[in-house]
């Protein structure tokens, strides 16, 4: 997946433009594990209108699936390409969001410790958050306090145990 000539042309035109282009979550994740990877997403520093007009101009067609959280599906594979953000306000489900350029507050806003893992287009790791240890240790571990995660979006408890049955050491 990451050899993938539409991948590999997407985040050329990301970074060709001056932007990041890093590979994050589920992806990077089972990458690291040798479990097969399903969805590709993409973090990067540019806004979403700046993401399609760079992704348009390189020949891809752009999708804006969620423009409110940052978010439009590229199509090279698909792609969810999201811009870096930071939680502004929670309500138990929702969050009100605000980009950012920094991919520490995007880590930040994670589930997981082994989901705030980033990679480059050549495979090199990102860890913001100190998550491979997490990894490969196969510990899902919330990020920063769990009961405030949990409070952030009620959902992230069950996915806590159906991430540790995926990936939870046994």
């Amino acid at each position: 997946w990451i050899d993938h000539p539409g991948t590999q042309a997407l985040c050329a035109a990301l970074e060709g433009a001056g932007f990041q282009a890093l590979f994050v979550g589920g992806c990077v994740r089972n990458a690291l594990l040798n479990e097969p990877v399903a969805d590709i997403d993409i973090a990067t520093d540019a806004i979403p209108e700046t993401v399609s007009d760079i992704a348009q101009k390189a020949g891809f067609k752009v999708v804006p699936t969620g423009i409110d959280h940052g978010t439009v599906t590229v199509v090279a594979e698909p792609h969810e390409v999201t811009t870096f953000r930071r939680d502004v306000e929670t309500d138990g489900r929702r969050a009100v969001v605000a980009f950012s350029t920094r991919i520490e507050e995007d880590a930040e806003r994670r589930d997981f410790t082994m989901n705030a893992l980033y990679a480059d287009r050549r495979g090199r790791v990102i860890d913001p958050l100190h998550g491979l240890p997490d990894l490969q240790a196969r510990r899902v571990r919330f990020v920063g306090d769990a009961e405030t995660r949990i409070r952030e979006d009620y959902l992230r408890i069950l996915r806590f145990f159906r991430f540790h049955a995926a990936y939870g050491d046994p």
